[in-house]
């Protein structure tokens, strides 16, 4: 495989393991306050991603991939609010795992990653391009 397509091919899996990363960050915010469904269970968990490289067979490039969507096993908070349904009989709620402040930097993180793969997919056409307009003019 010429070196412009496997450019190619290695921003398109980053921008498809960015993709993956960003739904799960946003998973993370929009239940970061969910409690459990009955009195002292246990509230949403935090999704944590790990990524991998794998070899394209057809291409011969390795290439990013998303190799486990998992969930972090940290402790919950709680507070005390016993007129909430999800309070034991204490009146303790436990609340997520989730650190919207850690959430916000790791989207941070990967929407810029996911703009440097799509800027590089960007440059990798434009060269493409300039190529066959030289190749044209001779």
């Amino acid at each position: 495989m010429d070196p412009l397509s496997a450019a190619m091919k290695i921003a398109g899996s980053g921008l498809e393991a960015q993709s993956t990363r960003l739904r799960i960050v946003s998973e993370n915010i929009a239940n970061a306050r969910s409690t459990g469904d009955t009195p002292g269970a246990d509230p949403y968990r935090r999704k944590t991603i790990t990524f991998g490289q794998q070899m394209d067979r057809v291409s011969g490039v390795e290439t990013v991939n998303v190799k486990k969507v998992g969930e972090d096993e940290g402790d919950f908070s709680t507070e005390f609010d016993p007129s909430n349904p999800a309070a034991d009989q204490k009146g303790v709620v436990k609340l997520p795992n989730v650190n919207i402040l850690v959430e916000m930097a790791d989207m941070r993180e990967a929407n810029r990653s996911y703009d440097a793969n799509l800027q590089t997919i960007k440059q990798t056409r434009d060269l493409i391009s300039s190529t066959i307009d030289l190749l044209k003019s001779q």
